[in-house]
């Protein structure tokens, strides 16, 4: 099954009710295949809105009326959705945000690129807030990260951004449906119509200095939290390795391949992936730098997770980049040479 069009049945299967989007290149079939298919979702509904703001704003609305709400949308789209996206962490409310990225920045161009890293994970909208990040790098992890992305956005009641790019978007792969967990959402925070309880405020416009202080520092407190609950990380081939790979996603996928060549060559190489870009998996990095000193950080940028892994690892460990911008997508074997070169330098 292609992979937009996974996104898209694992949402439904794990509740989303709805979905509004707007179309842009490269996650069309996403939006697609919500259109033809939310109609078979108990009270499911689907709006293809006038624009991206208005999308994020609708999905924000109808979180705060209890639905299990995402939108999607491809780079220049997601950045048109920031100050929606900060509202929602401002107002402590559910929801998905799939980010299948393009080269850029401006418009760019339609080609896979890691390019809006820096986007997702420093929130790129304004004021002290967090985002949850998944970055997928299968099209199983697609279904499975997605409904594990509406189960975070209850828990924490915060929006969760599934980072992807085009590539993972298009390509086809089996795919298996787990069954999700049933939602556990409290009623407390929802928005009902008048004589339906108590009435509550959502809201983000917080005038007084003192309560948007506090207001602050409660979410700080809760992204405390989030930090230490919520990291995932993948290692592959790391028990001999004398220098690591870093990389994600898609980049992760060309790793692998290249770690598969440079292992046949008897280089001793291995990846650690991250699947929480944010919270960035540092422990794991500095548990590693115990004992290998060369890192090799691979993106499909020009170096944004870098700076994660140079917070992480400071000075205790050598830590070298190779990146390609734009959409252009190296190979596993353009990669089993930087990795040769970095080895021979040693």
């Amino acid at each position: 099954m292609q992979g937009n069009r996974v996104i898209g049945e694992a949402a439904i299967r794990a509740g989303c009710r709805f979905y509004a989007g707007y179309p842009i290149t490269p996650q069309n079939e996403l939006t697609e295949y919500m259109a033809d298919n939310m109609r078979r979702a108990k009270g499911g509904i689907f709006i293809q809105a006038e624009s991206e703001i208005a999308a994020i704003n609708m999905v924000l609305g109808a979180s705060a009326a209890g639905a299990r709400a995402m939108t999607s949308s491809s780079s220049p789209g997601i950045s048109l959705k920031q100050e929606g996206i900060s509202s929602l962490a401002a107002d402590e409310l559910p929801a998905v945000i799939v980010n299948i990225m393009r080269g850029g920045p401006g418009l760019g161009n339609i080609l896979p690129s890691q390019g809006d890293y820096f986007q997702a994970t420093r929130g790129g909208g304004h004021g002290d807030y967090r985002t949850i990040v998944l970055a997928p790098a299968s099209v199983q992890e697609l279904a499975d990260l997605t409904m594990d992305a509406f189960e975070l956005a209850d828990r924490y009641r915060n929006p969760v951004i599934i980072l992807a790019d085009g590539m993972m978007g298009q390509m086809m792969e089996p795919v298996e449906f787990h069954a999700p967990p049933p939602r556990r959402y409290p009623e407390c925070y929802v928005l009902k119509g008048m004589g339906q309880g108590k009435s509550k405020f959502i809201r983000a416009l917080i005038l007084d200095a003192i309560r948007m202080e506090e207001h602050n520092w409660k979410l700080y407190r809760k992204y405390q939290v989030i930090a230490q609950k919520e990291v995932r990380c993948e290692t592959f081939w790391t028990d001999d390795a004398e220098i690591l790979i870093v990389a994600y996603g898609t980049a992760a996928r060309i790793a692998k391949g290249a770690i598969k060549r440079s292992r046949e060559l008897g280089l001793p190489v291995g990846l650690i992936r991250p699947i929480t870009l944010w919270p960035f998996p540092t422990q794991v990095l500095q548990g590693f730098a115990a004992r290998v000193d060369d890192f090799l950080v691979f993106e499909m940028n020009t170096g944004q997770m870098l700076e994660d892994v140079q917070l992480a690892l400071g000075n205790t460990a050598r830590i070298q980049f190779y990146g390609r911008p734009g959409g252009v997508i190296p190979t596993p074997a353009e990669l089993a040479k930087v990795i040769a070169y970095q080895l021979r330098k040693k």
